[in-house]
Order: C-alpha cells, then sequence, then structure tokens
C-alpha cells in the first residue's frame, strides 16, 4: 500500500526540489500545454501522437482536413532545470480555395518544425499537511499558498524552410512563452500557458492554453482544456477532454477528441498517442554523516558580501571597466636580480569612455539599419500584395464590363433582326394590295 501510494504521488506531482527526474514518466501529452518542470538530466523522452482535425472550408485558402503524425522530443544534460525539445510534425493537408466556386489539392510533408528550451524559474514551496498531528483542521484545511505557481520560462525558434508551402511563414521567426502550473491538491492541477509565435512575421500569433488534469488513481488521469490563438486576422478556438494510462514506469498511453472554432465553422480533432523514454538518469553522489544528514561545504565569503549595498554596485560597476592583469611570477631566483624582485607592477590604461561609446552607437547603427531594411522588405510586400488585389479586382470588373456589352450587343442585334423582319412582312402586304388595285383596274378597264 505504501508503495503504491509513493508511485501515486510521484507520478501526479511535480517535485518543489531542484531536481527535475521523477522514477515515473511524466508527459505532457495528450495536452497542447507544456509544465514548467523539466525530464531530468540523462532522460530521454518522445511523445509522439497521430491526429485528424476536420473542419469545413473557409473563403479563399484555407486548410479544412489534416491526418499526421506529432513527435515531441525532450532531453535535459546541462542542467536539472533546463530542457531542450524539438517539435515537429508530418501531416497530409487538403488545401482548399473557395470563392464563387471550391477546389482542394492534398499535399505530403513537414507541417511544423521547430527547436526550444524552456527552464524552472521558481518552485514554491508547501507545507506538509501530513504532520500536522495536533489540529485535525488544519491537517485538512486548505494551503492557500497553493495558489502560487511553479514559474518556467520557454524560447525557440520555428524553422520553416523546408515545409510545405501553405506552413512555410516566413522561414525562421522565434517564439517565446510563459509556463505556470498550480498543484491545487495531490490530484488536481492546472497548467496555463502565454506563447508569443512567429514573431516579426507576417503571421505573429498570441495564444494562450489552460489545461485542469485530474488523477482518479494510480494509472488513469483525464484532462480538460481550452485554447485560444489570436492571429492578425482570425481568432482560433479549441475546446477538449482527453484521458492518459500508465503502462508502465517509462511507458503512457493517451487519447484527445477536441472541438475547433474558427470563424463561423465548428470543427472536429481527435488524437492517440504514446509516451516513451530512455532513462539513463543517474543520482549525484551525496556525502552524510553519521547522524544520516547531507554534509555541506562551508561557503568561502568574498570581500564584496561584506560591504554595503551600494559598495556591492560600484564594486561591479568598476569591474566592468577594468582590465584583469595576468602577474606571471617566475619562481627561479637566479633569473631575477635585487631590483626587479623590489619593482612594482606597472598600470595599465584603461579602455576609452569614448571608445566604448563608439562602439556602442555602431552597434545600435547596425540594429535601426537592419530594423529599416526589415521594415521597407515589409513594406514593399505590402504594397505587392495590394497591387496584385487591385489588379485582380480590375481583370475583374473588364470582364464584367466585357460580358454587359456582349449582352447588350446581342439584345440590339436580335431587335434589329426583329425589327428587319417586320419591315420586309409590310412590303410584302404593300405589294399585295398594289397587285389586288392592278387587277381591280384591269377589271373597270374591260
Amino acid at each position: 500500500m505504501i508503495k503504491k501510494l509513493l508511485l501515486f504521488f510521484v507520478f501526479f506531482s511535480v517535485l518543489t526540489a531542484n531536481a527535475q527526474y521523477t522514477p515515473v514518466i511524466n508527459s505532457n501529452r495528450p495536452g497542447f500545454s507544456e509544465s514548467p518542470y523539466s525530464v531530468g538530466s540523462g532522460v530521454y523522452q518522445f511523445e509522439s501522437s497521430i491526429f485528424y482535425r476536420k473542419i469545413n472550408a473557409t473563403p479563399t485558402f484555407s486548410n479544412p482536413e489534416a491526418l499526421g503524425l506529432n513527435l515531441f522530443f525532450r532531453t535535459s544534460f546541462i542542467s536539472e532545470k533546463l530542457e531542450m525539445n524539438l517539435n515537429t510534425s508530418l501531416q497530409r493537408d487538403k488545401i482548399a480555395f473557395k470563392n464563387i466556386f471550391e477546389s482542394s489539392y492534398n499535399k505530403t510533408g513537414l507541417s511544423q518544425f521547430s527547436l526550444g528550451a524552456k527552464y524552472l524559474v521558481y518552485a514554491p514551496k508547501y507545507d506538509d499537511k501530513s504532520k500536522e498531528i495536533r489540529s485535525w483542521k488544519k491537517r485538512h484545511s486548505f494551503d492557500w499558498k497553493r495558489w502560487i505557481p511553479h514559474i518556467g520560462i520557454s524560447a525557440g525558434v520555428n524553422i520553416g524552410n523546408f515545409l510545405t508551402d501553405y506552413h512555410k511563414r516566413d522561414g525562421f521567426s522565434p517564439k517565446v512563452g510563459l509556463l505556470l502550473q498550480n498543484e491545487f491538491s495531490d490530484k488536481l492541477n492546472v497548467i496555463t500557458n502565454l506563447h508569443y509565435n512567429y514573431i516579426g512575421t507576417d503571421f505573429s500569433q498570441l495564444s494562450y492554453i489552460v489545461t485542469g488534469t485530474y488523477n482518479f488513481n494510480d494509472y488513469w488521469s483525464g484532462f480538460a482544456e481550452i485554447q485560444g490563438i489570436f492571429e492578425e486576422y482570425e481568432k482560433k478556438t479549441n475546446i477538449g477532454a482527453g484521458a492518459a494510462y500508465l503502462f508502465s514506469e517509462n511507458l503512457q498511453f493517451n487519447a484527445s477528441l477536441r472541438a475547433n472554432m474558427q470563424q463561423d465553422e465548428i470543427g472536429l480533432y481527435t488524437s492517440v498517442g504514446v509516451s516513451y523514454r530512455l532513462n539513463k538518469h543517474q543520482d549525484k553522489f551525496v556525502e552524510i554523516d553519521e547522524f544520516g544528514n547531507k554534509i555541506e561545504e562551508g561557503k568561502q565569503v568574498k570581500y564584496d558580501e561584506d560591504r554595503s549595498f551600494f559598495g556591492r554596485l560600484f564594486s561591479k560597476t568598476g569591474k566592468l571597466f577594468s582590465k584583469k592583469r595576468e602577474q606571471k611570477v617566475d619562481l627561479d631566483i637566479s633569473k631575477t636580480d635585487g631590483d626587479a624582485l623590489n619593482q612594482k607592477p606597472r598600470r595599465e590604461r584603461q579602455g576609452s569612455l569614448v571608445d566604448v561609446i563608439a562602439k556602442e552607437d555602431k552597434k545600435l547603427k547596425k540594429k535601426t539599419a537592419k530594423e529599416e531594411r526589415k521594415a521597407a522588405k515589409k513594406a514593399q510586400r505590402k504594397a505587392e500584395k495590394e497591387a496584385k488585389r487591385k489588379e485582380k479586382e480590375r481583370l475583374k470588373l473588364e470582364k464584367e464590363i466585357k460580358k454587359l456589352e456582349e449582352k447588350e450587343a446581342k439584345q440590339k442585334e436580335k431587335e434589329r433582326l426583329k425589327l428587319e423582319k417586320e419591315i420586309k412582312k409590310l412590303e410584302e402586304e404593300i405589294k399585295k394590295e398594289e397587285q389586288k388595285e392592278g387587277k381591280d383596274q384591269e377589271k373597270d378597264d374591260n
């Protein structure tokens, strides 16, 4: 029983100590959100899922249907708090164009490829209620410190040069994120993510994700999630739920079902997946004393730590503008004389502040010029798009005018033929009357 409870605690709770490693796999799937914690050093974790998405086509170009495989690779080797990851998707897209009529074609290839990292900035410590034996009320009361979230930050780069045409999004672009996690109890935790993606491109987007996870027992857990994506011309929302099953300490299965809302359309998204890790983690050796307590080396007090706040500040500032001098001492006395031993080290001239300012000014000018070129390219692309749009409208108007002119010409031709027919008929009637009058005259003459 104790073993099961320990397994339950380790799997469904995130440790608040510096160590990120857990004996049981800790996967982000099947949700889209990310925990601020890393997988731990020496762990190579693969989180994959097969997904299918379908929604009605929207005006102009859209991606109403997709079937694909997503792979999210995570590892940590520099620091327990730092995680490196790779996120990519291979999928078959249906690209549709809908205006007066609708047409579509299929395209298969990579739709996503990004490299990223995340770092745990802050992990709060909660009160251990199990040690409270004096008061039943305090033992079972809610710890309000649990409203303080665990905080992590993430950053990465999207690489779109080798993606399919529909998903390229201007090649390289950075992304940043804020990762929060609240552990309200051993069974319930809530993850909140804020992301700014495709920064500096025409397709930049802000998004949020809120995921609530509840653990039913040692092996089963369920989740509910809402995600909102804000782009320049549209807003996307998806609401979903799913479940995960822990098969072993290194293997987890999961499934999810979501509703996608885009413009005025509602679509379906479903996925099934598996998370697996290669566990090469090794615990660090900890030296303990005869009583089982950890032996810690005494911290060396630096000279700056005895100063006041402003003293330490000026000391750090002075170090930025000073150059370190390396003094090599030759221990061979035979090579030195008495005068050399009594010599004082020479003073070295510090770098000129003017040179530093000029260097910074040069960097700033270079950065400004780069931003101006980028803005000019963006304005040029926008002008080209506007010109193409106007040219398209002009051709459309010319086509409509030509149709109207052809229709009017046909109508006039039809009226002309009708008039000619009536005139011909009248001429025939007049001719018949003249013939009849001629015959009557002949009879009178006879």
